[in-house]
């Protein structure tokens, strides 16, 4: 059994949401061309900020800048000190000088507005998510979920089966490259 390429990219964000430095929200992103990575990223701190999961609030809870300013949910991305997967991985492909136009991109959350703008002006094509996008505005995530069919060639929700999710936790668990025929004499 071997996941299928949509299904393999999409573990692969999962894998790479593990490296996320948000405490609420732990995201994955990989950029896709011709079933070759191009880059990744997670979301987190911008870099030369205090990472959040290093951080506590004063009563010693998991802290968030944002929360513990009492910022509402709508204005939240004008005081979190993170960047989004989506943009990282971007970032992290312009560094190195790769395009990303004609692309696609496996995230583990569906890009918000900002990031879909983003993503559409580098020209990615077809954006494939784990779970959409929710936040206490349903109108604000229906407008996004519209925009994003819209605005690139694919927009889907992609979920990995439970038979590839398996397959992979228990590759994840041993050896990958251990022998699994034995030596016929």
């Amino acid at each position: 059994m071997r996941p299928d390429w949509n299904e393999y990219f999409m573990i692969i964000a999962k894998i790479v949401s593990t490296r996320s430095t948000c405490n609420s929200r732990p995201i994955g992103c990989v950029v896709v061309r011709d079933k070759q990575i191009l880059s990744t990223g997670y979301n987190g701190a911008v870099p030369g900020a205090p990472h959040c999961i290093d951080r506590k609030d004063n009563q010693g809870n998991p802290f968030c800048f944002r929360r513990v300013q009492g910022v509402p949910e709508h204005k939240k991305q004008e005081y979190c000190v993170g960047s989004h997967a989506e943009k990282n991985a971007v970032a992290q492909a312009a560094r190195e000088g790769i395009s990303v136009k004609g692309s696609a991109i496996y995230v583990t959350v569906s890009p918000c507005f900002d990031c879909m703008k983003m993503l559409a002006v580098a020209q990615v094509r077809h954006v494939y998510f784990e779970i959409p996008y929710e936040s206490e505005d349903k109108a604000r995530d229906q407008f996004w979920q519209q925009q994003g069919k819209e605005m690139f060639k694919t927009f889907e929700q992609l979920v990995v089966s439970e038979k590839a999710s398996k397959f992979t936790f228990e590759m994840i668990q041993f050896p990958t490259s251990k022998r699994r025929l034995k030596e016929i004499s």
